[in-house]
């Protein structure tokens, strides 16, 4: 997936991936900002169906809007750029930028790696 989000983009997708079905008026309600003009939701949403992220069906006269593409996917996409394009490659280098960042414990660090390996080893068993 080579297509990246834009600021406005990512921010209306992460409410459509939370509610999984929406119209433009649900997505309006949870960014919750009476600035935000209906027509630049619509445009963004016609945007992200144009770029491949989400799709409609016609209900009615409206249209409701559902994810193509699972957050986990995108997510998976973009740090895979990221870390090809910032840290050589490398989700070790990538670890140990965000470790020495955010002051994570080696505790913590120990924690998030058992996690991981969990995840991993979930993934390994489901694909058997």
């Amino acid at each position: 997936m080579g297509k990246r989000l834009t600021k406005a983009e990512e921010e209306v997708m992460l409410i459509i991936w939370r509610l999984k079905e929406v119209i433009v008026r649900d997505i309006m309600r949870e960014l919750n900002d009476p600035e935000i003009p209906y027509t630049t939701v619509s445009t963004v949403v016609r945007i992200l169906e144009k770029k491949g992220f989400v799709r409609h069906r016609a209900v009615g006269t409206t249209h409701l809007y559902y994810p193509l593409i699972s957050q986990k996917t995108y997510l998976k996409g973009f740090l895979t750029n990221v870390v090809s394009n910032y840290f050589n490659g490398s989700f070790s280098n990538l670890a140990a930028f965000f470790a020495k960042e955010t002051n994570v414990s080696l505790k913590e660090l120990k924690e998030m790696m058992d996690e991981v390996e969990g995840d991993l080893n979930k993934e390994e068993d489901s694909h058997e």
